[in-house]
């Protein structure tokens, strides 16, 4: 016995879903099997009462009044005058709807009142249309799971008459497909006897398979699966609704695809990650192996050259693959493989890559789908999107797509390119203007560290130098320019050389503070009245520049310094005790008006000298007292090299490897001239004075093993006593240091600036200065507060 229960709010799907009208299922005989509560509600009866009475009890004979028919769509549709239980007559309308296949259900009746006509005929027109006319496919399978009713959408579903496949089981229509969604069992079969086991219903799952009538592509069904039962509880079936979303999944993953392609591409400025980005977003969801190849000039920042007919070297940039690699191994679909390795790519002539590159136009051929790289009107590269051999080729959608992909990549691409370049141009820049190898001398053990603020180009404005100087000093330079960047590093490099070309004068501290403060101040003058900018800006003033000098006299192990607006250096004796020396500080450079001084100590051999940025030692969350007693406690570690202690005070003072303002650190440790490296005489200003120095020196030389430079010496010393003696006043110094050169240095008590030039013919003077700089490898002057010194150079003679 069957009870169709009808009642309000019931949610029936497929060819039964009658929940207004009344309902009555008969057999081949007439006899009723299934009676719902609203045939109840419209003729009286209970199931008990009629369920297994023939229909006749209903409608007796000759009860058709003469009355057209209606909805002629269905056959068997008429107007009857039915007997209520208590013996009235019900003029009713009636629909017939048969269940060829159905067991032994053979027509459903659905009637209802002739004033309830109007929606009666709707309720038809509705079985009708699901039965008919709806895209949703509906099927009904019996217990054994075999197909017992389908509507029209799923025989086009499976391509072939109802006829065909009547009878056949669930997995027998899907051989192939799939269920994609997680959580539930996973074949069609174990669905379908959850479903009749437990009666629990599965909406939305998602099933994924070819379909008969389209087997060379993969479509994606919404499917839901729910049991069907009679009045006492006997099960008899599953319904089965399968709705095909392929367009809209594929609409979907196609804006999800995008989505991903807008966080993850374009979100570095490097070529190669930018290029491995795009591979990451289109395997495995779009094609299972993706590679980008690119110019090769692409990856130094350049554009590519257009050379005509000749082919583009290009390298790969990235390769993601669920397949095989080229070495046969095997990837997974979870962890795709990514190759990036610039390795020189080529491919054949009439290759899909190689008409894309002749043509600069996408290629599509069976499952590859070339897509050239453009970004303002040149070609960078090309990327390259396959599918395996049994997967659909791309259609126009996926097409749009993965140029749409490319397109974005293109730019992002060219955005890191132009980046290279600038910073490689940066780099270069910051290259040439810091030393990037210290000096060797005698007078100091150097180690350094720098750290640009600026991570995208990798320069700054802070500084440091270590510049020679005669006599085996040394010049020790530190500063600081207010800003970051490249515009700040252009600006140090100016002041920089401006210090070099200072110091090579042998200009004491102050005095070059003084040059270098008036140049900057200068400098600024005209870029506030020449260089404004537009909106009132100026983008390179130097005023509020600091820095630093030192100059190291080996020999006298003194050491002079002053500061334009710097932190004192650090000073650490040979016990480790740590002192920052009370230097006045003076004004930053560019301020103008206000005097430097300096400070003279004396080092004993194996001081350390520190000289730094206050990006080292200030930071938003210390003060700069705080900062400096790290410092002193890192450097005063006696038993590290320079380099240990360097690394040290920028783990200590910088922890997390970034800095809010750029610093530079650089570590001096002190040595002195042995006493047998120096000879120096001092005689009174008079005619016989050239010929003792000549013998001293003569003597000396002969001690220290360098007999073969006798001559020469003599004859430079000579010509240099002799002038001190005719243009100065005062006793004459002479000063031999055999270091990596042998240094001769003349001094006197004047301060009139000795000139080389060429004497004429009838001349009786002027050509010892000439003479002496052709004997030499370097000469010159540098002055102090007593007088001047005059030194020349000579390299050691060849040893066989």
């Amino acid at each position: 016995m069957t009870v169709w229960n009808t009642d309000d709010g019931a949610d029936f799907r497929g060819p039964l879903d009658v929940t207004r009208a009344a309902t009555m299922v008969v057999d081949a005989d007439n006899t009723v099997i299934g009676w719902s509560p609203a045939a109840e509600r419209l003729l009286g009866y209970q199931p008990q009462e009629i369920v297994g009475r023939p229909l006749s009890m209903l409608l007796p004979a000759g009860s058709t009044p003469s009355v057209r028919s209606l909805s002629p769509h269905l056959q068997g549709n008429d107007i009857h005058t039915a007997r209520h239980k208590d013996g009235v007559e019900v003029i009713v309308a009636i629909g017939v709807c048969p269940l060829p296949g159905a067991g032994t259900a053979a027509r459903v009746l659905v009637a209802a009142e002739l004033k309830d006509l109007r929606m009666w005929d709707s309720r038809l027109a509705l079985l009708n249309g699901l039965a008919t006319q709806s895209p949703v496919g509906l099927a009904i399978y019996d217990t054994e799971l075999c197909v017992t009713w389908c509507n029209t959408a799923f025989e086009r579903e499976i391509g072939r008459p109802f006829a065909e496949f009547r009878g056949l089981r669930a997995d027998e229509l899907y051989a192939e497909g799939r269920f994609v969604t997680k959580g539930h069992p996973p074949t069609l079969d174990a669905v379908m006897h959850h479903v009749l086991d437990t009666g629990e219903s599965f909406l939305d799952l998602h099933f994924q398979g070819r379909p008969p009538s389209d087997p060379d592509n993969v479509h994606l069904w919404s499917c839901a699966y729910y049991r069907l039962q009679d009045a006492d509880g006997h099960v008899f079936g599953v319904c089965e609704d399968a709705f095909d979303i392929s367009d809209r999944y594929k609409a979907q993953r196609r804006l999800a695809l995008l989505v991903e392609a807008g966080l993850g591409i374009g979100s570095t400025l490097d070529v190669m990650v930018t290029a491995q980005k795009i591979t990451e977003v289109a395997v495995p969801e779009f094609a299972s192996t993706v590679t980008v190849d690119l110019a090769s000039e692409v990856l130094e920042g350049e554009v590519p050259a257009i050379s005509g007919a000749a082919p583009m070297p290009l390298v790969r940039a990235a390769r993601c693959s669920t397949e095989e690699d080229d070495a046969g191994r095997p990837g997974a679909p979870s962890s795709p493989s990514l190759v990036s390795d610039r390795s020189p790519v080529e491919y054949p002539s009439g290759s899909p890559q190689d008409r894309c590159l002749s043509s600069s136009g996408l290629v599509l051929e069976n499952t590859t789908l070339v897509v050239p790289l453009r970004a303002g009107g040149g070609m960078l590269g090309l990327v390259t999107f396959v599918r395996g051999a049994d997967a659909a080729t791309f259609d126009g959608g996926e097409v749009a797509l993965a140029d749409e992909l490319v397109a974005r990549t293109a730019v992002s691409i060219d955005n890191a390119r132009r980046f290279t370049r600038e910073r490689t141009a940066a780099l270069t820049l910051q290259r040439q203007l810091l030393p990037q190898q210290l000096p060797e001398g005698s007078a100091v053990d150097l180690a350094y560290r720098y750290l640009p603020t600026d991570d995208v180009t990798g320069v700054g404005g802070d500084w440091f130098d270590v510049i020679p100087l005669s006599g085996t000093r040394v010049g020790l330079v530190v500063g600081d320019v207010v800003g970051h960047g490249l515009q700040a590093a252009a600006t140090m490099g100016r002041l920089r050389t401006t210090v070099r070309a200072f110091a090579q004068m042998d200009m004491d501290p102050v005095e070059l503070l003084s040059r270098l403060d008036d140049l900057v101040a200068q400098s600024a003058d005209e870029q506030w009245g020449e260089m404004g900018m537009p909106d009132g800006t100026h983008a390179d003033v130097t005023t509020g520049a600091t820095c630093l000098y030192a100059v190291y006299d080996p020999v006298s192990r003194r050491c002079v310094m002053a500061r334009a607006g710097h932190l004192p250096p650090a000073v650490v004796d040979p016990d480790g005790r740590v002192s920052f020396p009370d230097l006045p500080a003076g004004p930053p450079l560019g301020l103008g008006g206000l005097p430097f001084e300096s400070t003279e100590v004396e080092l004993p051999v194996g001081s350390l000298l520190g000289l730094f940025t206050d990006g080292l030692v200030e930071a938003r969350d210390r003060d700069i007292d705080h900062g400096l007693a790290l410092l002193g406690r890192v450097l005063s570690d006696r038993g590290a090299s320079l380099d240990e202690l360097c690394d040290r005070a920028v783990a200590e003072l910088l922890p997390s490897g970034s800095t809010a303002d750029d610093t530079a650190l650089l570590l001096v440790r002190t040595r002195e001239l042995d006493t047998t490296q120096v000879a120096e005489w001092e005689l009174p200003a008079e005619p016989v004075t050239a010929g003792r120095f000549r013998d001293l020196t003569t003597r000396q030389l002969h001690q220290w093993g360098l007999e073969e430079l006798s001559f020469t010496t003599e004859l430079v010393v000579s010509e240099l006593v002799t002038n001190a003696v005719r243009y100065a006043e005062g006793p004459v110094q002479v000063r031999l240091i055999r270091d990596r050169t042998l240094l001769c240095e003349v001094a006197d008590t004047g301060h009139t600036s000795p000139h080389l030039r060429h004497s004429g013919e009838d001349d009786e003077g002027g050509r010892g200065l000439f003479i002496v700089a052709q004997l030499v490898q370097r000469w010159g002057t540098r002055y102090s507060g007593s007088g001047k010194t005059i030194w020349t150079e000579q390299a050691f003679p060849a040893r066989g």
